[in-house]
């Protein structure tokens, strides 16, 4: 991939990049919106990838170019404000820009800058974390600077909150950061710390991406982000991974119905993830498929971050016995279903999921398959 990036670079800008990156997206695992509210995560960083390469220039111009994406999108450093239509793509890479400055970073400052991809926007792989850390890396070597990995992930984070608008927490940027292959990543989010979980070998991730919407700034992750911090104040913590599950049903009246849903998921889902580590441990793939499809379920019943299409994909994958389990992946509202496979799992059986979908939905799904991968770093 590194000569296809330098040659597509060639081609569009007619040098050689100076600096060159890569970061994956990631899965997550399980641990479904536990993130922003202090609790712990389990994610994959995959074998897909964002690459990005940059030029320095000697003039105050920053000219972006991403492939498959449409026309160069040309801005002047002075230019700090959030871009839109077609060009705001850019907001992910000027994100990181802004994160560093005001992180007392160093940030270049004319060049030429271009991104390509095999890692499918909108399917919950978050494409937008391996963008903004790849973008990091480029601009961090660009001004002869190096932070560690702690740093890396959170000027991604600051981007995606800050500059994006979109009040994720740190599974995205994390994963991709301290993935490795054949491990998970798992996150103490009230740290945040980091630690890496082996995941039982001849294991596969198959994603089933419905193409259906999937924009969290559109605001139902915000939504659900305060019905999260609404449960917190009345329950009189400062997050719900400091609540148990019997002091949730004690309060229950406390709470409005639809936020005691969500609060009822999120302190299930972290006991989900505490259950996870100890079955992986043991290296039982029915018990860790049966907490994926119980974490799915949650989500349909009480977070209501799933949709019909989801809900039908996974009741689809339980019907194969190849199938370990299954799960929506990312924020929800569309987007894709993870299901974690033996390895004779095979894309003829994939492609069984996919027509039984179409014949309901009228849409093929399109499905990616994925194996672990490591996390960002300078290529």
């Amino acid at each position: 991939m590194k000569d296809i990036l330098i040659g597509h670079f060639k081609e569009r800008f007619g040098r050689n990049p100076s600096f060159l990156a890569r970061a994956p997206g990631r899965i997550e695992f399980i641990g479904n919106h536990t993130d922003y509210n202090k609790g712990s995560v389990l994610g994959a960083s995959l074998d897909l990838c964002v690459w990005v390469a940059i030029a320095p220039r000697v003039d105050n111009q920053r000219n972006y170019f991403a492939l498959g994406r449409g026309a160069l999108v040309n801005t002047s450093c002075e230019v700090y404000d959030r871009l839109q239509g077609d060009a705001s793509w850019v907001n992910y890479p000027l994100g990181v820009l802004v994160a560093m400055r005001e992180a007392k970073l160093k940030i270049p400052e004319g060049f030429d800058y271009l991104v390509m991809s095999n890692l499918p926007m909108g399917a919950g792989l978050s494409s937008s974390a391996a963008i903004e850390l790849s973008s990091a890396l480029v601009f961090l070597q660009a001004t002869n600077q190096s932070v560690s990995k702690e740093v890396l992930v959170n000027l991604g984070k600051a981007a995606e909150n800050n500059f994006v608008g979109v009040p994720c927490g740190i599974l995205d940027q994390g994963v991709s950061g301290f993935g490795k292959k054949d491990q998970l990543v798992y996150i103490d989010c009230a740290g945040p710390l980091f630690a890496t979980v082996p995941l039982p070998s001849k294991t596969h991730f198959w994603i089933f991406n419905t193409h259906t919407k999937h924009a969290l700034v559109d605001g139902l992750y915000a939504t659900r982000h305060k019905e999260c911090m609404d449960a917190a104040k009345t329950l009189g913590v400062n997050y719900l991974v400091e609540v148990s599950i019997e002091q949730l049903m004690q309060n229950k009246t406390k709470l409005s119905l639809n936020v005691f849903k969500r609060a009822k998921h999120i302190v299930e889902e972290i006991d989900r993830v505490n259950q996870m580590i100890a079955v992986l441990k043991d290296g039982d793939l029915r018990k860790i498929g049966q907490l994926l499809y119980l974490s799915h379920q949650s989500s349909e019943l009480y977070f209501e971050n799933s949709t019909p299409e989801l809900d039908f994909i996974v009741a689809t994958l339980r019907t194969q016995s190849e199938v370990y389990g299954a799960r929506l992946t990312g924020g929800g509202f569309g987007g894709a279903v993870m299901a974690l496979a033996a390895d004779n799992y095979s894309q003829d059986l994939a492609e069984v999921v996919s027509e039984t979908y179409r014949k309901k939905f009228g849409n093929p799904l399109e499905i990616i398959h994925a194996i672990t991968g490591d996390g960002a770093s300078l290529i």
